[in-house]
Parts: C-alpha cells; structure tokens; sequence
C-alpha cells in the first residue's frame, strides 16, 4: 500500500518501517542502520515525507554534546497509525482474491 501525494510517495511499506524505527530508537542513524540503509537514504526519506504532509511527522535536532535525537510527532504517529489500519483493513477486504493469487506463485 502506497500514499501518495501528487508524483511524491508520502508514505509506504518502508516509509512507514522507518518512521516506527525513529519513534521507538529515538535515532535517524540508528533506524538506517537497523534498515540496512545510510543515514542519507534515512534523512531523504523522512524529508520527503515531511515534504509531503501538511505538518512533519518527524523532528530532529542535531548531535553534539547535547545528543541530538529524532522523534514522532503527534501527526506522525497518527499517520503511522492511519497506515497500518489501512493495511489492515486491506488485507481482510482482498483475503479471498489474495489467497487465489498465492496459488499463482511457485512454492
């Protein structure tokens, strides 16, 4: 399931991975590598998503001595939350039609 917002993906399977990471480690760098990404893959993604809603699902303040750190905000969260209904909601609407196309596939 993808959102999107004119030519932009707002909001996707990975998209939606990595926002869960950020909210739960607190840490861009940290959600990148748990993905197997870099850190830039990680701040472009979350730009462009910020990019793409009316108010950003993720801030971010800077390293340092201070430690900088990353979270969701209340919008971020209620978008990761809308998401994962609608896969849900989805899924249950096209389990009939997905169980005839898994017996397509190969073993």
């Amino acid at each position: 399931m993808r959102v999107l917002c004119g030519e932009e993906i707002a909001l996707g399977p990975g998209k939606a991975d990595l926002l869960g990471l950020v909210g739960e480690t607190g840490s861009i760098r940290e959600a990148a590598e748990r993905m197997g990404m870099s850190y830039m893959r990680a701040w472009t993604l979350l730009q462009t998503m910020n990019a793409c809603f009316r108010e950003p699902l993720v801030t971010a303040a800077r390293g340092g001595k201070a430690r900088g750190g990353a979270g969701l905000t209340q919008p971020g969260r209620k978008a990761l939350e809308l998401y994962h209904q609608i896969e849900e909601e989805s899924r249950l609407a096209a389990k009939t039609t997905w169980a005839q196309l898994r017996c397509l596939l190969k073993d």
